[in-house]
């Protein structure tokens, strides 16, 4: 039996390592859509946390755990400085205002020669695996249903239905928008930092608009009603392209549409129920 199981795990390590990691990125997305926000800039603080983590460990030979805190501690900072101006904005123009971010940080780690330039870096160690991706994962699920079923949940919740009412009740509003921002940049972070130690490369292309849709899609298809939504909305996505390899070159248009179809018919996604209150 354990000879199977490890068989299956070799087989198929690579999608085992991709769903944890990607649930994790969909949290991420949850924590800015709870309070009502659209942002496309989790692809660059995934980028970011990779870069660090990468470089502490291949250049510094750091412990993982300190390259994993710092993974999250440097993108959360550099949410902090750019969310003042950007979250001044809402709707389509913060969404417009953290692409140009997420290009920007793209075109910095194509240039940046010390962390590869265009060619990417490799040669990283593999620390990252499934113990420490799942291990966060959990970790994470749990803290954020229990935020959910709090006071805090409850402000978001309000803030993600109506701005102007949650204002009126004494919602913090900028403080709500700039912790959302901060705590999902850390989270996006730590993805990228397991990202990187998994794989043993990171390129610059990986981080681009294209990375920033599909963590966005995550949420779309699983909802946001509770965080175990967007993390089934994330393994699906994941599986999907495994599952459609018979269909060889059609298989990202049979995924397109049935992320389309389920934000037509589905738009709250595929598990809407918000889950119960408390406190």
């Amino acid at each position: 039996m354990w000879d199977a199981l490890d068989d299956f795990y070799w087989t198929y390590q690579s999608l085992i390592h991709a769903i944890g990691v990607n649930g994790i990125l969909a949290l991420s997305v949850y924590v800015v859509l709870a309070v009502g926000q659209l942002s496309l800039g989790q692809a660059a603080f995934m980028g970011v946390g990779a870069y660090t983590g990468a470089l502490l460990s291949v250049k510094f030979g750091v412990p993982f755990g300190v390259a994993m805190l710092a993974s999250a501690l440097v993108p959360a900072l550099l949410a902090l400085v750019v969310g003042g101006p950007t979250l001044r904005l809402t709707g389509v123009y913060l969404a417009i205002a953290t692409i140009g971010l997420g290009e920007i940080t793209r075109i910095v780690f194509l240039n940046w020669d010390y962390a590869g330039g265009a060619l990417g870096l490799s040669g990283i160690p593999e620390r990252g695996g499934v113990a420490a991706i799942y291990g966060t994962l959990a970790v994470l699920l749990v803290g954020l249903t229990l935020v959910a079923r709090s006071r805090v949940g409850r402000a978001m919740e309000a803030m993600r239905e109506d701005e102007a009412a949650a204002g009126v009740m004494g919602v913090n509003l900028p403080r709500y928008r700039l912790v959302a921002l901060v705590v999902s940049s850390g989270m996006a972070g730590v993805a990228g930092c397991l990202s990187a130690h998994v794989s043993s490369f990171i390129g610059p292309n990986e981080y681009g608009f294209e990375a920033a849709v599909t963590i966005l899609s995550y949420a779309l298809l699983g909802g946001i009603g509770s965080p175990l939504a967007p993390v089934l909305g994330s393994t699906i996505l994941t599986l999907l392209p495994e599952v459609l390899r018979p269909l060889a070159d059609f298989r990202l248009m049979v995924n397109g549409l049935i992320i389309v179809l389920a934000v037509l018919f589905m738009p709250r996604g595929i598990l809407p129920w918000r889950i119960a209150r408390t406190g």
